[in-house]
């Protein structure tokens, strides 16, 4: 198998040289019959060959000689749906980076189906876009990017926080450094921020808890007992902020708090978090590469922001205090 697929490699190299492959080649079941080869063997050559930078390969797209793949467009007019305030806000400049031809609408219960044909393509980024408007997008054929925003049950294409990756991080390093008692912060309708927490639990604190609230109640669950707060978007952690300071809560004195999701212009508290620019290219993605253009679901993983708004529990540390002690390589 080994010398097969070695002389096949050289063979392959030997004909891109001389210019009998050129381009994009032909499929793998072609090439394969082409040089007497089964597809394993035809396919570790490939890969061998892209790794040395001689071929490129992409999914939907083929193998190419590199250089001669056609280069990725994105063309027409983008309509990016956003909250009111936000039209100039950091996203919406950052997606204006990556096409200067975009309009932003905050409202779009007056929308004609005549104004939205000269769009290419709509972004939407606001809370709570009717689903019925969306629904029409879909029946018109329109390719829509969500952005964090779950899809239900119409197929658009959605580029979402690996939510469950964040907080399962945070309650590894709450959970070592001796939380039990766990607040996390989501809508009524979902449960993802404590499922996760559980899940971390039951393998570094099986005695924990977990209780689901909303920002508001924050203040009676910390007077119970709870140290850990786990936000499931800035927004919540902002929130949740305002009624901790409002009982005179000290963070991290008497509560660690934290969260997932994009990083905002300001962020009120430790927790991992996707940059615009992530957002952007997951985005520009999908308008791309999405094959056929059936719906893709790019979950994003966020990278660590220390608000020093973790501590240990019991104890006025912060979170670089904390980062003084660990066990293998795991804050504790």
């Amino acid at each position: 198998m080994s010398y097969k697929f070695q002389r096949l490699r050289e063979k392959l190299r030997a004909a891109i040289s001389s210019g009998e492959l050129s381009g994009k080649l032909p499929g793998e079941r072609a090439l394969a019959k082409r040089f007497h080869v089964n597809a394993k063997t035809l396919s570790k050559a490939l890969t061998d060959l892209a790794a040395e930078g001689l071929l490129d390969r992409s999914i939907g797209r083929g193998t190419y000689v590199k250089g001669s793949a056609p280069q990725d467009t994105i063309e027409g007019r983008w309509l990016v749906l956003c909250d009111a305030g936000e039209a100039s806000g950091a996203l919406v400049t950052a997606l204006r980076s990556a096409n200067s031809n975009l309009q932003t609408a905050t409202d779009v219960a007056s929308m004609r189906p005549s104004f939205l044909n000269q769009f290419s393509a709509v972004i939407d980024t606001a809370s709570n876009t009717p689903e019925q408007f969306l629904r029409d997008l879909v029946v018109r054929g329109m390719h829509i990017v969500a952005v964090n925003r779950e899809p239900k049950s119409y197929s658009m294409h959605s580029v979402l926080v690996d939510t469950t990756l964040g907080v399962s991080r945070l309650g590894r390093d709450l959970m070592l450094a001796g939380h039990r008692k766990f607040a996390a912060v989501e809508p009524k309708e979902s449960s993802s921020i404590a499922q996760a927490l559980r899940q971390a639990a039951a393998r570094y604190a099986p005695d924990a808890s977990v209780d689901s609230c909303s920002p508001n109640e924050i203040a009676t669950l910390v007077d119970h007992g709870v140290s850990g707060i786990v936000c499931g978007s800035v927004q919540d952690a902002d929130q949740v902020k305002v009624y901790l300071d409002r009982a005179r809560i000290r963070i991290p004195d008497q509560v660690s708090l934290t969260a997932v999701g994009f990083r905002e212009d300001s962020i009120p508290c430790s927790g991992y978090y996707c940059s615009h620019p992530q957002i952007v290219d997951a985005v520009v993605e999908l308008l791309k590469s999405a094959p056929g253009g059936r719906p893709a679901v790019l979950w994003l993983a966020g990278e660590f922001i220390d608000r020093s708004t973790i501590g240990p529990t019991g104890s006025t540390g912060s979170v670089e205090e904390l980062a003084n002690v660990r066990v293998g390589g795991v804050m504790v």
